[in-house]
């Protein structure tokens, strides 16, 4: 199987625009490409979703084990013809001074060729003595070769690859000049997700035209591992039938695509609805809203006041309900972003309050509390956080699922607000063997439809 992990020297050196660009090409050629992104990433995902035509999925040292990151990548690679993995940062950077959690720690992992992007801007021979450095560094690693990016001209080209041919024995697979066409507008976490950009699929096949043009392809497929052994199916599945509603739309886009597989391996039936379109929910035993930038539709999603209404009058009845990040200010009683407030859901006695600069982002790691209305629940949870929000006037008196050992959460201290039977938290889980949230949950719900009958 043709495979490769695309990694660079540092972060923000132009590997997604490549890893799209090469997604896009490849599916172009009509090769199955399946990709990967490393760590806890959202955004990046729905662009290489969209670009290969398959779901991304994610591989985390933090919340993964070893062999949970290997049977989950030979679980979607087994039927590809092409897996592309983008790392995060670079290709060394990690946690940990002493390694173990890097991009060369997971290439090496699972025994994968890695290629260079390499963001030229500003030099020209100084590129030899740091892909020397990087061939040197972790001698284990297999660096296949490189691509130049944000190659200013023809003389800057030639004169790179004149470095990198007298100094290493590095093949350079590819130079690409720099271009306002290869800019996604950044916001946030960086990328401005897929699902918020109509004219994504453009831009798409405009990058994919590029990088076809200034990229080996053919070179790149060489590049091979061994094929996957046969996929694991997990055949677990609950008694009697399930229904969650799902909001997916471009205020709510960011979840896990193993989260989502793990519904459906379960029996689960999931209806997906649109907060900014339809009217009420649909037909439901559960309800989960996951993260997003509900901030960049609060003007539109304040008019569907019959699903703000549709939704408050459900949770409050007892509909087993779930949410995270955008999901949780959306169910605040308000908004606030440049200086404008609008009026949501109002399950959640407090107002959301948007902020210039992150209030909690990264790793996070939670203690279940007695609150905690699931059963089964980890003694230790491993996850991550990414919100540039903040809870005003939240009832002291607030009940919390989680305790805070590192992160910032609701208040620093807590977070996953409890009222009803919901869980609100500014945390974003992952369904690992650490932490099956899915499963309990989904028994949460069934223990509520239960007491209903």
């Amino acid at each position: 199987m043709s495979c490769f992990y695309l990694s660079a020297s540092h972060k923000s050196s132009g590997k997604t625009v490549v890893s799209l660009g090469l997604c896009a090409a490849f599916k172009q050629q009509s090769f199955k490409v399946q990709a990967f992104k490393k760590g806890p990433d959202y955004i990046d995902p729905i662009w290489l979703a969209q670009a290969s035509g398959n779901p991304c999925y994610n591989l985390d040292f933090y919340n993964m084990a070893d062999d949970e990151i290997i049977q989950l990548y030979n679980n979607q690679s087994v039927n590809s013809d092409l897996t592309i993995i983008e790392g995060n940062k670079g290709l060394f950077d990690g946690m940990s001074v002493t390694g173990g959690n890097a991009n060369a720690d997971l290439a090496k992992l699972l025994n994968i060729p890695v290629v260079l992007v390499i963001d030229s801007t500003g030099i020209t021979r100084g590129v030899a003595p740091l892909l020397s450095g990087y061939q040197t560094f972790d001698k284990n690693i297999d660096i296949a070769g490189v691509i130049l990016n944000k190659v200013a001209s023809e003389r800057h080209q030639s004169k790179l690859i004149q470095a990198i041919e007298y100094y290493t024995d590095l093949p350079v697979l590819g130079c690409v000049r720099r271009s306002k066409s290869l800019v996604i507008d950044e916001r946030h976490l960086g990328l401005m997700p897929a699902n918020e950009t109509p004219q994504s699929q453009t831009f798409i096949k405009k990058i994919a035209n590029i990088i076809a043009d200034q990229v080996d392809l053919n070179a790149l497929m060489n590049l091979t591992c061994i094929k996957p052994n046969k996929q694991i199916i997990n055949t677990s599945t609950i008694k009697e039938k399930i229904t969650v509603a799902i909001a997916k739309d471009s205020a709510f886009g960011f979840y896990y695509q193993d989260d989502l597989d793990k519904f459906e391996s379960l029996g689960v039936s999931i209806k997906y609805f649109d907060t900014l379109k339809n009217n009420n929910l649909p037909v439901c035993d559960g309800l989960f809203i996951g993260g997003g930038f509900p901030e960049m539709q609060l003007k539109v999603l304040n008019a569907n006041q019959p699903l703000l209404e549709d939704i408050k009058t459900k949770i409050e009845q007892g509909l087993p309900t779930y949410v995270e990040c955008g999901g949780l200010m959306y169910l605040t009683n308000s908004i606030t972003y440049n200086k404008q407030t609008y009026p949501m859901v109002g399950v959640i006695d407090a107002d959301t309050h948007m902020t210039p600069k992150p209030i909690g982002r990264g790793y996070v790691e939670l203690e279940p509390t007695d609150e905690h209305c699931w059963s089964g629940v980890s003694k230790r949870i491993y996850a991550h956080e990414f919100h540039y929000s903040k809870l005003k006037n939240l009832n002291a008196n607030t009940r919390y699922a989680f305790k805070v050992l590192r992160g910032v959460g609701v208040d620093n201290k807590f977070d996953g607000i409890i009222k009803h039977n919901l869980l609100a938290s500014y945390t974003h889980l992952r369904n690992v063997e650490g932490n099956a949230w899915v499963v309990q949950f989904v028994n949460f719900i069934s223990k509520i439809k239960k007491q209903k009958l």
